[in-house]
């Protein structure tokens, strides 16, 4: 089996083949500008390595509110032409092989549950930080999407009177606000070794941070008890997250009297491959041999 998958992300498209039970020959392209020219662009790909392979089919994660059962991609996202048209019928009629296509964090837990971090457990809660905040339930090693496909959609979380998680747990906005208010230009690894080495904005910004993940994170675990939480994003492979928001995590369920409460939070496995790997998996769950 020879499986091509892309990732659409809001600026790239990644791409590899899965063959001989891993992903091979990676590499991306620029987002392109319209849905013209991204069908173009797919195509080129998919006839370059037909022209090496027999490709099984396609596997596709995407953003937004990926509704397989009517082939249509809904909500939004930071890739609007990809919304509210016959989508997976394009693509299959585009390539001539099978098409599946999933959100793109559910598959980023696919990746964990099929080969990865929470590969081992049952019931798992992927949490994905970035730019806002994401992320997938899985029960029974399945996906919980909910009657409007909402499920995971943990970012609209709302913490207090007027903010949600993703305006209070988001990475990104963190970064935002240090160069807001300095007029610097760093990015997250320099906002963390900032705060490592005693700027006190720094470690004010990111204590509030881990806070508002840490509230999150507890509202899950009081709302499934899963046998593990996995945190995806960018900011995951940072040492110093899950044991400060552990740190908070412990804080908020003594204050709440929960203390019969266990849990355990690790860091994701597969990091940038994982939407091509989960994508692989969702094909293959729903095109056996």
């Amino acid at each position: 089996m020879c499986i091509l998958a892309f990732d659409i992300g809001g600026s790239s498209v990644k791409y590899g083949i899965w063959v001989n039970e891993q992903l091979v020959q990676q590499d991306s392209f620029s987002l392109p500008a319209d849905w013209s020219l991204m069908k173009i662009a797919l195509k080129q790909v998919f006839d370059r390595i037909q022209s090496e392979r027999q490709i099984t089919g396609v596997a596709l994660s995407a953003p937004g509110l990926v509704d397989e059962a009517k082939g249509k991609i809904r909500g939004v996202s930071a890739v609007p032409y990809l919304h509210h048209f016959p989508i997976q019928k394009e693509l299959t009629e585009l390539f001539n092989v099978p098409v599946s296509m999933e959100n793109d964090a559910n598959c980023a837990a696919l990746a964990e549950v099929w080969l990865g971090a929470a590969s081992d457990v049952a019931n798992s809660i992927f949490f994905v930080i970035g730019t806002g905040i994401g992320g997938a339930i899985v029960i029974n090693r399945k996906l919980v999407k909910g009657r409007n496909l909402f499920g995971g959609e943990f970012g609209y979380m709302v913490l207090n009177e007027s903010s949600s998680l993703s305006d209070l747990g988001s990475s990104v906005k963190c970064v935002k606000k240090y160069n807001q208010l300095t007029g610097a230009n760093i990015d997250g690894q320099e906002l963390f070794e900032l705060a490592e080495t005693g700027d006190e904005l720094a470690s004010h910004l990111l204590n509030k941070f881990y806070a508002s993940v840490a509230r999150g994170i507890y509202n899950l675990l009081v709302c499934f008890d899963p046998g593990r939480i996995v945190i995806g994003g960018g900011v995951s492979g940072n040492s110093q997250l899950i044991p400060m928001v552990d740190r908070q995590l412990k804080r908020i369920l003594l204050e709440n009297a929960v203390t019969e409460l266990t849990y355990e939070i690790v860091a994701c496995q597969f990091g940038n491959d994982a939407n091509l790997i989960g994508a692989v998996y969702h094909f293959i769950e729903n095109h056996p041999k």
